[in-house]
């Protein structure tokens, strides 16, 4: 049954609206019942008791904010009237009880289709590579694709060109722009694919970014650790690289930090430099060839019968709404627990979305050192973003706020649910690797592509991403499943989302129904039974983090 209201924790002094609520009505609080004084949107907070300057507003049983204005009973929390604020914590943590599993007697058995790699590693896609070492080389990267997307069966997106010679003809018909604008137009077509050549590879991905030189050496170092990330990642059969060749992002930079991520490396790996090769039609050509070779080899992997435990689940919001942190959140948060209990690894990311929470994880961490580093690296990025004139606070975007997500640390709480309750394993700075089973916090903005980035990049081979606005984000190697907090959401934007967690709103399924539901999703998707949105639409969204510029 579908509620008006929802109390997250007991010790909430708010209530999240479920349900546009008039003026006047009637809403459970405690032992009695309170009238709302002005309309409260669905997803947006209503305060009972109401609240003067300066008290405490929590949620999720930790503190989101504070009054900056008396707030009547039965009012709305806006920013007019709510400012962000959170406790400190203490680095040494306290003292919690042992962690309680989830059953996952049911799962045991479970298997899902995976490529196993030599480095013990399973994939849950196969594809090919192709990178530059730095952003000169991203024309020669766009040729590459133009040869060879095509022909290869690789085209996926949806060709709007009928529209626009409609629109042509019109026009040259003398119609006027109001007629165009009214026109009945021809749908755009998907691009037709023809027989691939190589059917057990996925792709071909063409990556750019606009790194590899200027600016300080340490970026250099810090794109090729994430380049290595993707080319040593068991989604990936092996990579084509373009070098410049007198960039700072150098090829042997590279190839020592593929060496770090997998000492063994044996993957073809073809990096060619286009001032020593010569002109671009050599560099291309051989290119051209290099590639077609690699996905030859590429071609012979098999999908193989596979643990649960090899999963290794990036968790993702953006575009995050009033219902994310009770809907969808925490649904993450089971299947995030119960993969944990399977013996398998979890990413939870955005560190300015965890501002507010530093306690809890701090109490979570295995032991000093872990929880010591996560304190630190949360300090060090709080204190770069103030020198810049920004901070945590100005997270929120204005969709958040719309949506009821008013302060940084409001959004945060829901957010961090992703993460379930198991210990913190590992703290990792970008963009290092997952090495351990178990739930590891990762270092990386609250942007949604350069965090989902990030996280694939650390060996996730496939991500769980909620929204409650609707966003496309997907990513080149990794699928990046959408999960829509809200069934008008689900209904709205069907063509970009897979899993509908509103139900959870809607009275109809609880957070643990949803949670299984999405893991049986997650097992046919790593399996290659299911094509998720993003790989539909060629969403293929790669950008690279550096360091003390986003948020």
């Amino acid at each position: 049954m579908k509620h008006q209201v929802a109390r997250i924790h007991p010790a909430d002094n708010v209530l999240v609206a479920l349900v546009d609520l008039p003026i006047g009505t009637e809403v459970p609080w405690e032992n009695g019942y309170v009238t709302t004084t002005e309309a409260i949107p669905a997803k947006h907070k209503l305060s009972p008791l109401g609240l003067s300057v300066g008290q405490p507003v929590t949620m999720y049983g930790v503190l989101v904010g504070k009054a900056k204005a008396d707030i009547r009973p039965g009012g709305r929390l806006t920013t007019a009237n709510m400012q962000h604020a959170t406790n400190s914590y203490d680095e040494q943590g306290h003292q919690r009880a042992a962690w309680q599993a989830p059953d996952v007697t049911a799962w045991q058995d479970r298997t899902f289709q995976g490529y196993h790699r030599a480095d013990g590693r399973v994939g849950t896609a196969n594809y090919w590579l192709v990178i530059p070492l730095v952003f000169c080389e991203n024309r020669n990267i766009q040729v590459l694709q133009d040869a060879l997307i095509t022909d290869l069966g690789y085209a996926r997106r949806k060709n709007y060109q009928p529209e626009t010679r409609k629109l042509v003809e019109l026009m040259q018909a003398g119609r006027s722009v109001e007629e165009i604008l009214s026109a009945d137009l021809e749908a755009g077509e998907d691009t037709a694919r023809s027989q691939r050549p190589f059917p057990n590879v996925d792709g071909i991905r063409f990556l750019s970014h606009e790194g590899g030189c200027g600016g300080i050496r340490q970026d250099a170092q810090t794109l090729c650790g994430l380049l290595a990330g993707y080319i040593t990642h068991p989604n990936v059969a092996g990579a084509t690289v373009l070098s410049l060749g007198c960039q700072n992002a150098q090829a042997s930079m590279l190839q020592d930090e593929i060496a770090k991520r997998d000492p063994h490396f044996s993957k073809p790996l073809y990096i060619l430099d286009q001032q020593k090769l010569g002109t671009e039609e050599t560099l291309i050509s051989t290119a051209l060839r290099q590639t077609f070779a690699g996905l030859m080899i590429a071609n012979q992997a098999r999908r193989e019968p596979a643990p649960l435990k090899a999963l290794n689940i990036g968790l993702e919001c953006g575009g995050s709404d009033g219902f994310s942190g009770i809907s969808a959140n925490p649904a993450l948060g089971h299947v995030s627990d119960m993969l944990v209990a399977l013996g398998g690894s979890v990413i939870l990311a955005e560190f300015p979305e965890l501002c507010g929470v530093e306690q809890e994880l701090v109490d979570r961490s295995v032991d000093q050192p872990t929880a010591e580093r996560f304190s630190s690296l949360m300090k060090a990025y709080g204190d770069s973003a103030v020198a810049v004139g920004s901070g945590f606070d100005m997270n929120p975007s204005p969709g958040n706020i719309r949506d009821g997500l008013i302060t940084d640390a409001m959004k945060s709480a829901g957010a961090a649910r992703k993460g379930g309750s198991s210990p913190v394993v590992a703290v990792l700075d970008y963009p290092e690797l997952v090495t351990k089973p178990g739930l590891n916090l990762l270092c990386t903005p609250g942007n949604d592509v350069e965090s989902t980035t990030a996280e694939v990049g650390s060996g996730a081979n496939i991500v769980l991403f909620t929204t409650g606005l609707g966003t496309p984000t997907g990513n080149p190697i990794a699928p990046v499943i959408k999960v829509a907090s809200n069934t008008a959401l689900a209904n709205r934007m069907p063509d970009i989302i897979d899993v509908n967690t509103g139900t959870v709103i809607d009275g109809e399924e609880t957070i643990e129904q949803a949670a299984e539901r999405i893991l049986d999703y997650v097992i046919k998707v790593a399996s290659g039974e299911e094509e998720i949105a993003a790989v539909r639409h060629d969403q293929t969204d790669f950008i690279p983090w550096k360091r003390g510029v986003s948020l």
